[in-house]
């Protein structure tokens, strides 16, 4: 019995058949961007520095994907110190109450090459859900002996959904996200 199995094992992975794969977010190559309205006249692009994630994909049954992302939103950064200093207060973000973003999904649909990611994204201690649009970029080995795959998605929200109604409609109501992910299979 342990010989057929071994023997089973060994025939999926020489044929090449797709087993799931759970993979780690690279933060080095990892970036997670938002953009916003300033005055009407402008958008605003800032960034989270520090997050985790994991994923799984399996190419036999694309819908399986499962994703679940963190984003200590402290790490938040607009390129000038002050704003991001009003970012982390209670007018925006209130990091002290709520440190972390985060974002679980609970569906995929389409393709492996692009489709809808759902999900329950909490903000600022609300949850509420959303959807991410989601290309694939690729995927291969890497020159560490690991095995690394890619892609971008993209939602957009209504920060005022999230408790977040600061400076509106100066600041704008609608913010774009937009993640850059490569990942390390585990």
């Amino acid at each position: 019995m342990k010989t057929t199995a071994t023997l089973l094992l060994s025939s999926l992975l020489l044929s090449g058949t797709a087993l799931a794969a759970d993979f780690k977010v690279d933060p080095a190559h990892t970036t997670v961007v938002f953009e916003i309205n300033h005055l009407g006249v402008s958008t605003l692009m800032g960034r989270f520095n520090e997050f985790e994630g994991t994923y799984s994909v399996d190419d036999d049954d694309i819908a399986a994907t499962e994703v679940s992302f963190t984003i200590q939103a402290e790490s938040v950064d607009t390129n000038h110190e002050e704003r991001d200093k009003h970012l982390r207060s209670p007018d925006f973000f209130d990091v002290r109450q709520y440190p972390t973003l985060s974002f679980e999904s609970t569906g995929y649909e389409g393709s492996k090459e692009s489709g809808k990611l759902s999900g329950e994204l909490t903000v600022h201690g609300v949850t509420r859900p959303v959807t991410f649009d989601v290309g694939f970029i690729g995927e291969g080995d890497d020159p560490w002996g690991g095995f690394r795959n890619g892609f971008n998605a993209q939602a957009q929200i209504k920060r005022s959904d999230f408790g977040m109604s600061y400076g509106l409609p100066g600041v704008g109501d609608e913010v774009t996200l937009k993640l850059f992910i490569e990942g390390i299979r585990q």
